[in-house]
């Protein structure tokens, strides 16, 4: 499971389908649908800040929408107010290297759209910090 810090217009069409049903599991887990990935690093930043989740998912539909997919918006649960998050320049930078790699490999085309990006964009629901990577991230 990878819940990109980044902006979700940098994933080719197999990451952004799979950024999709990878959050929409994780909004699942943490509503306690699920007795499975309950203990994943990715979901620890999610849990205990109630509608996070829920907003992720929709800056992730937003993207979608905006590239002609049909994901289901009434999938994403409501909450009326959900917080931003924080995510340090580490750890924006890890990503950043980890997607450049995975598209370098997978989608030539894709790769070539983002390898002159020097400051990603993060997801909307991120507000960029001072720091090294996460500690919920795992090698």
């Amino acid at each position: 499971m990878r819940l990109w810090s980044i902006h979700p217009k940098y994933l080719d069409p197999a990451g952004l389908v799979a950024l999709w049903r990878e959050a929409l599991l994780a909004q699942k887990v943490l509503a306690g649908g699920t007795k499975g990935y309950r203990n994943h690093p990715q979901l620890d930043r999610f849990r205990d800040r109630r509608g996070a989740i829920s907003r992720y998912l929709r800056h992730v539909h937003e993207e979608a929408s905006a590239r002609g997919y049909e994901f289901d918006r009434l999938k994403i649960a409501a909450h009326r107010t959900p917080p931003r998050l924080t995510v340090t320049r580490g750890q924006l930078a890890y990503e950043w290297e980890h997607l450049r790699a995975k598209l370098s490999a997978r989608n030539e085309r894709a790769f070539a759209l983002i390898e002159r990006v020097r400051r990603p964009e993060p997801h909307p629901l991120f507000d960029v910090v001072a720091g090294g990577l996460a500690e919920w991230e795992r090698f």
